[in-house]
């Protein structure tokens, strides 16, 4: 069997080493990111220790493509997302998406109805208690 017949993000095939790691929303890497940027500034007042052009491509971008700027919020969608029992990768995906029907959340991340431990109600009531998150922010 080929490594693209064994590796399946729909079925949660995604290897051993991507299920046990520790996934980020973009909004949460996007803060992590800001509070490094801060200390580095803060640091020094030389302009020859600035970061680096990488850094803040890295920055950029997540900032762009966070759905939540409020740390309460990251937080909140985080403690949501975890009472669902999904995989990090699932969690992670869903948290930078931001379905808004249960269809797409599907369709996003199909392991999450293929593997049974989700019901279309249940998947509803999340994307419901992410949106008053977002609603609120």
């Amino acid at each position: 069997m080929s490594l693209e017949e064994e590796e399946n993000a729909a079925e949660l095939k995604i290897g051993d080493e991507f299920l046990k790691a520790k996934c980020l929303m973009n909004s949460e890497v996007s803060l992590i990111l800001e509070h490094k940027y801060e200390q580095i500034q803060q640091i020094s007042d030389d302009p020859s220790n600035q970061v680096s052009q990488v850094f803040e491509k890295s920055l950029q971008y997540v900032k762009r493509f966070s759905r939540y700027k409020n740390p309460d919020a990251v937080r909140q969608v985080r403690e949501i997302l975890s009472r669902y029992q999904l995989a990090e990768f699932e969690l992670c995906v869903l948290g930078n998406l931001c379905p808004e029907t249960v269809e797409e959340a599907i369709a996003m991340v199909p392991s999450i109805k293929n593997r049974g431990r989700t019901l279309d109600e249940a998947i509803e009531k999340m994307l419901n208690d992410l949106s008053l998150i977002k609603k609120f922010e």
